[in-house]
């Protein structure tokens, strides 16, 4: 009878130990979770599958280089992404970490005049709320710390163009007292590395990145009370037809409340958005046509529903003046604080050219095509109802 007694006993020692490991990871993974949550190294959202790690565990994406590189003899991407049927989908596309921020021959007078555009209109074009300073530091640091030095580091003529140095090689307007600078040899400017130690101020930074990239820029991060992602940052040079002052503190259905149909993909974008890992990137493209050369059009190339849109006349529109317009959209996620970055950069592309290309025809189908799909709104919305007509029969002839 001792051999069972002794079983049993061991069955027992076997149960409290068990017992007592598992108790104690949990003790220890709340404790982790607690910590995590005070320190803010990543959002303690209940409701979303933990995508984020820690700066040590966290290896930034590889940025492939290109070195030489001549950006002034680069000519802009030639995108024609117009469909005989307009559609309103997602149409995302996976994309590289590498091709984040596109340079060509137009940098150096596109930032040049974001800088200007900036300077007179600051409180369309750029804002932050407080929910917004952590992210907008970690994309500072990012773009100006690791990206561009690494994926531009040289020119045609093998000297710098994005560099890093203990000391500002050129004018450095903002935070001078910093421990490292990013240097920009073609504007000839220099801004500290490290936007805390040089405390610099929301609006600093992001006029900074306004004036460093020619891309724009809107910082989203998720809302659990909401359940929504929300517009914590953004520098916006170039808007089509809208006020990016307007979308600030804004989730993602407010932000997109005049698009017609958007409700179609809305749910989509929003699970999307919740479940994009980091280190991935994707991008897509948008387009449209506006009646004048203009980057910076916060009003008038969209018709809203409840305006008047009257036809235009062929004498009333100037086809040299016209514009195919086509934003880059890129979306990726930050380790540190979670926050998704939004980006764009837009091309403008004169109507003659793409009739040149012989595809004229094809560009005219899309403008009628834009009230044929599952959003017959963007006929309207688009500001066809006004152009559309005139822009097709030139586009045919």
């Amino acid at each position: 009878m001792a051999v069972p007694y002794a079983i049993l006993f061991v069955l027992q020692l076997i149960i409290i130990t068990t017992t007592a490991v598992v108790f104690g990871w949990r003790i220890r993974s709340r404790r982790q979770r607690r910590q995590q949550q005070q320190s803010g190294s990543r959002p303690s959202y209940s409701d979303e599958k933990p995508l984020l790690l820690s700066r040590q565990a966290y290896a930034s994406p590889t940025i492939e280089p290109l070195p030489n590189f001549d950006w002034e003899n680069e000519e802009p991407l030639k995108l024609r992404p117009f469909k005989p049927i307009y559609h309103i989908t997602m149409a995302l596309q996976t994309a590289t970490p590498s091709s984040l921020i596109i340079l060509d021959k137009n940098y150096l007078s596109r930032v040049t005049a974001r800088r200007k555009i900036i300077s007179s209109y600051p409180s369309t074009v750029l804002g932050s709320i407080p929910s917004g300073l952590a992210p907008l530091r970690e994309a500072y640091s990012y773009l100006l710390g690791t990206y561009l030095p690494a994926r531009y580091p040289s020119s045609s003529s093998s000297s710098p163009l994005f560099t890093t140095s203990q000391t500002p090689l050129f004018p450095c307007p903002y935070g001078l007292g910093g421990t490292g600078y990013f240097n920009n040899a073609i504007t000839s400017r220099s801004f500290p590395l490290d936007p805390v130690e040089s405390s610099l101020s929301p609006d600093e930074i992001l006029k900074v990145l306004g004036e460093t990239v020619e891309d724009d820029i809107f910082l989203l991060i998720k809302d659990p009370a909401r359940d929504e992602h929300v517009a914590v940052a953004f520098v916006c040079c170039h808007p089509s037809g809208f006020d990016p002052a307007e979308k600030l503190g804004k989730g993602l259905a407010a932000i997109h409340g005049p698009v017609p149909s958007y409700e179609k993909i809305g749910a989509s974008m929003e699970r999307f958005f919740s479940k994009l890992e980091v280190g991935k990137r994707v991008k897509r493209v948008n387009w449209s046509i506006q009646t004048h050369s203009d980057l910076y059009s916060p009003s008038g190339n969209h018709v809203h529903a409840e305006e008047e849109a009257r036809e235009l006349k062929e004498h009333e529109i100037k086809v040299e003046e016209c514009r195919f317009r086509v934003e880059l959209q890129s979306l990726m996620r930050f380790p540190q604080t979670g926050a998704l970055m939004f980006s764009f950069k837009t091309f403008l592309y004169q109507l003659e050219d793409i009739k040149r290309e012989g595809l004229g025809g094809e560009l005219a189908d899309a403008i009628e095509g834009l009230g044929k799909g599952n959003a017959g709104g963007m006929r309207v919305y688009k500001g066809a109802v006004k152009w559309g007509a005139v822009l097709a029969a030139w586009l045919r002839a």
